[in-house]
């Protein structure tokens, strides 16, 4: 009698546990911090890649605008779909404004890196993943509270 009651109360605590965790991963801070490794994930293979293949015949910078525009493009859905889980907004007002907001963070590399490397002498690899450490907290704000708000509830 004490090992069925004790297997029951097994079997509530894990199908509880099971419930926390699929409820935490469905939660906006857990997918956008997944995705926001993915992104810079992403970013930063782009940009070694460009860096190695080009050897220093193409600007810095321009590898970087680039990395960041192909990355855009790519991790656009995920975001719209996966993260915010937006619908029934049309998909180009909601890229525009993630374009945005991502540019401004591309504004800060653009001025940060320069200052990084050429007056710091920090390599171009490791300032950039400087600069990416601190932006995702303002990068999450910005998204939740302006790109992929619920526009039926403003």
């Amino acid at each position: 009698m004490v090992d069925v009651e004790s297997r029951t109360a097994r079997d509530r605590d894990s199908h509880l546990g099971r419930r926390a965790v699929i409820s935490a991963l469905g939660g906006h801070r857990i997918t956008y911090l997944l995705a926001g490794a993915m992104t810079a994930a992403l970013y930063y293979a782009l940009l070694g890649l460009g860096l190695l293949t080009t050897k220093g015949g193409v600007a810095y910078l321009f590898l970087v605008v680039v990395s960041h525009f192909i990355t855009v493009v790519i991790v656009y859905p995920w975001y719209r779909l996966v993260v915010f889980r937006v619908s029934g907004e049309p998909w180009l007002a909601g890229y525009l404004r993630f374009y945005l907001v991502g540019a401004a963070f591309l504004a800060a590399s653009l001025i940060g890196l320069p200052i990084l490397v050429e007056f710091c002498g920090i390599p171009i690899m490791v300032a950039q993943a400087m600069i990416i450490v601190m932006s995702p907290p303002l990068s999450y704000a910005i998204h939740r509270t302006w790109t992929f708000r619920d526009r039926g509830n403003v």
